[in-house]
């Protein structure tokens, strides 16, 4: 009787049943001839004598971790790792342990497992405890298996699940710690209900059919403060104001509601970003989040968990991880100074981010650079960017933050990145741009969008690159890559005065024998773009946000790319609906005024009459009826022409 579940247990796959380390010294006990001898009983059992007198059982339908050993080592030792490796070796399949990946491709669907069956293998407490999260809803992305990715996984708000042995609940893995463990896979297992039955990849499980108590007030809340702010203007928003704000977000956060949670708590950001006169604020940015508010309590009838934010815990505790350093990007105002370190976590294949802020004092002006060398987790921040971080004491947030606990940094390890980029599963590193965006699919618009971090960085390889050059008037650096299949991608990198040697530093990169670049894909004008993070070439990799320099080398300058007049007349329109915003519709200018009535016209020039009727509905409201019955007329008019430009920018030529 030939064990298909222990055939399909790779290396990877043990690694991450126990460890790397344990599954190292098993293949070298078996090299140096220590290993077990291998029986097999009629029941399928199969039973391992090692020369020390240990001896282990692998039954059928237990995991290894409820195997049998006679060590005293606690869960999934070297032994029981060991009789897998040795049993694969001598199985009739594998002569010599080199078939394993000729094993035929098989297409299944956790979804095949019953409730009985989830209860029998991974106990009924930890059923139950799925079913309390099922009551309150989530959300997930199931990613059914193919020839090249033939594990089985979905992505749970807060952690992943992947099943790696066809028709076999017990070898199921999650990044989520141990106690977490039956819950998350039961939960896993649901998703693939759903998405079977609904012929989707992106799902919304169970929740209640009515709204925790507070949950439309609270709601309701943060519109009513979003108007209030929107009417009155960004210069009447006192501190009075702000506590408002924290107490809605606070308010939102106990029901459950983390994406209005996040866009209030944004919006009370760029409110002390103007009182400080920090760059970070815009109109713009401020335009759009009060359009996020209404647009999400609009739609969350619809669905509430996908629009509104997953009711799972809001962190997660993860077990043992290892994560690859992506790159980092850095932010802060005149007050403070913010790292945002990007990983690859290649077990769930996806980008997560971890923060840092610093307060500054007195006149510091700390650069990228200087920044590099301040210690975080006991290494210094240009260490911890471009290296492999192994941690027992993680969390992971629903937006995909990576949240460390204090007192446990001995139980983080951090070593060189070295090749890990190169050995990234596919789903992280693309060498088909192409084709990884086309199996993304359509995106939820913007204002409605999940907000997770990190959703869109990826590693890309690189061919080529040609066509480096800066944009003087955008204050850009621009480079056209090449993936594997001749896909051009197109790199652009702003400019960020807290960084002023990051471009120099980035082209100086390009024009080495580039292999992998890393940052945040995505499509603008029907074009592949990427906005970098770190570029990997044979001498190592580079940060260009932590890199030296004073921004003085000459690069070479390209022409740019003029705007479609379609593009330009939604952005002068929303630039005039900003405007409006930031002084308040009780407080319009007569410039202010003349924008709007001006970028209708526009508008209706251009061809795009909607938008031009709306604007001109904000206007004769404005004139006719007063600020307040205006409001709901601007916010339709900044809800769609928001929609039209990412869609006019993601699909134009």
């Amino acid at each position: 009787m030939t064990r298909t579940d222990l055939l399909a247990l790779t290396p990877e796959t043990l690694a991450s049943l126990a460890n790397r380390g344990l599954v190292k010294r098993a293949e070298k006990d078996l090299a140096a001839g220590s290993g077990p001898v291998v029986a097999t009983g009629d029941d399928g059992t199969v039973r391992g004598a090692f020369p020390d007198g240990t001896e282990a059982a692998l039954p059928v339908g237990l995991a290894l971790d409820a195997a049998d050993c006679s060590c005293a080592a606690p869960g999934v030792c070297r032994h029981r790792i060991a009789l897998v490796l040795a049993y694969q070796r001598s199985a009739p399949s594998m002569p010599g342990g080199t078939q394993g990946a000729e094993e035929p491709f098989t297409d299944w669907s956790p979804a095949e497992f019953d409730d009985e069956a989830l209860a029998m293998a991974l106990g009924r407490p930890a059923v139950t405890a799925a079913r309390r999260t099922r009551d309150r809803g989530y959300t997930a992305r199931v990613h059914r298996p193919t020839a090249a990715d033939p594990a089985p996984r979905v992505e749970l708000p807060t952690c992943t699940v992947r099943f790696p042995v066809p028709h076999e609940l017990g070898y199921a893995l999650s990044d989520a710690a141990a106690p977490l463990r039956g819950e998350v896979v039961t939960l896993a297992v649901w998703a693939f209900r759903a998405a079977d039955a609904e012929h989707s990849d992106e799902v919304t499980v169970g929740g209640r059919t009515t709204a925790p108590a507070g949950a439309d007030e609270a709601l309701r809340a943060a519109v009513a403060l979003a108007d209030e702010l929107l009417l009155d203007g960004v210069q009447q928003a006192d501190p009075v104001f702000t506590g408002s704000l924290r107490r809605t977000e606070q308010a939102l956060t106990a029901v459950s509601h983390h994406w209005p949670a996040g866009a209030v708590a944004e919006l009370r950001d760029q409110l002390e970003a103007y009182a400080a006169r920090a760059s970070r604020y815009t109109p713009e940015r401020l335009a759009l989040l009060l359009a996020e508010l209404h647009a999400r309590h609009r739609g969350a009838d619809r669905d509430p968990v996908g629009v509104l934010g997953t009711a799972e815990a809001p962190v997660t505790p993860l077990r043992r991880v290892r994560l690859v350093a992506l790159g980092c990007r850095i932010g802060g105002t005149a007050r403070d100074r913010t790292a945002e370190t990007y990983f690859a976590h290649a077990d769930a294949g996806i980008a997560l981010v971890l923060r840092k802020r610093w307060e500054l004092t007195g006149d510091q002006a700390p650069t990228g650079h200087e920044l590099s060398t301040r210690r975080l987790l006991g290494s210094p921040l240009h260490a911890l960017a471009t290296a492999n971080v192994v941690s027992e004491h993680t969390a992971r947030a629903a937006d995909r933050t990576v949240v460390l606990s204090r007192g446990r940094i001995a139980a983080t390890s951090i070593t060189p990145v070295g090749s890990a980029w190169t050995e990234l599963p596919d789903r992280l590193l693309l060498r088909d741009t192409a084709a990884h965006l086309r199996a993304a699919g359509e995106r939820a618009p913007r204002l409605i969008r999940a907000r997770v971090e990190a959703d869109s960085v990826r590693v890309i390889a690189v061919d080529t690159v040609d066509g480096i050059g800066y944009d003087p008037a955008g204050q850009r650096l621009e480079a056209v890559l090449r993936d594997p299949v001749g896909n051009p991608v197109h790199l652009r990198a702003e400019y960020n005065p807290l960084c002023p040697g990051g471009l120099d530093a980035l082209a100086a990169a390009l024009t080495d024998e580039v292999r992998c670049v890393s940052g945040m894909l995505g499509r603008d004008h029907g074009r592949i773009v990427l906005d970098p993070l770190a570029v990997l070439t044979p001498q190592g990799v580079t940060v260009p946000d932590l890199a030296p320099g004073d921004g003085d080398t000459r690069l070479t300058t390209i022409r740019p790319r003029p705007s479609d007049p379609i593009t330009t007349a939604l952005e002068s329109a929303l630039t005039a609906l900003a405007d409006a915003a930031h002084h308040g519709l009780r407080h319009l200018t007569g410039t202010s005024r003349t924008a709007l009535a001006d970028t209708a016209t526009h508008l209706r020039r251009t061809g795009l009459h909607t938008a031009a009727r709306l604007q001109d509905e904000l206007i004769r409201s404005l004139h006719t009826q007063g600020a307040t019955a205006a409001v709901r007329h601007w916010v339709a008019a900044q809800i769609h022409l928001t929609t039209s430009l990412d869609l006019h920018q993601e699909d134009a030529p």
